[in-house]
């Protein structure tokens, strides 16, 4: 299945997750979209419970079911418990350490900006979103690119950066400090359900 490029928020509706992590998708209507959605009520068994966290992650993140499946298995044969080591390769996606430095406003931003060359790591380029980027790392806007408008309204508009990235705003640079805890993650997730889904 290819990645999802449709409306962000009337998938958010039909998956009662805040995709964004901001909430504004369940605000105004936090029931499914379609014409029956607010009175038609969907009650999941074990493996519907399962397969919706795995969506709910899966798009949160913005990757396709195979990227999904080979980080998971990739996750799985590390020390540790799977789904933890999951969500900490998940974030330490380029594209995703872009977003939580607050270069962009979504993950899609940032993959977009990761796939048109304006990023360097550890003064390199680097265009590739998916590339998984070690603790230490020095992430840069790159030269040719510090005048984009977006990044700077983004840098202004981020309020939260996490404690395991360190952001230069001036410079439109930053470190990726260390692999995140669990705790610092988002905490609507059960991670629990994504292993039990691939190991049913």
């Amino acid at each position: 299945m290819a990645r999802y490029t449709g409306p962000v928020w009337k998938k958010a509706r039909r998956l009662s997750f805040s995709i964004l992590e901001t909430g504004e998708e369940l605000k105004k209507r936090t029931y499914a979209p379609g014409q029956h959605g607010p009175t038609k009520r969907i009650k999941l068994g074990g493996y519907g419970t399962q397969l919706r966290e795995k969506q709910r992650i899966r798009h949160m993140y913005g990757l396709n079911e195979r990227q999904f499946s080979n980080l998971f298995n990739k996750a799985s044969k590390m020390e540790g418990m799977a789904g933890v080591n999951f969500l900490i390769l998940l974030e330490s996606r380029l594209d995703n350490i872009v977003y939580r430095m607050g270069l962009a406003r979504t993950r899609k931003a940032a993959r977009q900006l990761v796939n048109h060359g304006h990023i360097e790591v550890n003064g390199k380029k680097l265009d590739i979103p998916s590339a998984l980027i070690k603790p230490e790392s020095t992430i840069a806007v790159r030269e040719n690119a510090r005048n984009i408008k977006a990044i700077a309204e983004s840098l202004e508009s981020a309020i939260t950066i996490p404690a395991f990235v360190e952001v230069d705003k001036e410079n439109k640079k930053g470190t990726f400090v260390r692999l995140p805890e669990r705790s610092e993650l988002n905490q609507e997730i059960n991670e629990s359900l994504v292993v039990e889904f691939y190991n049913r």
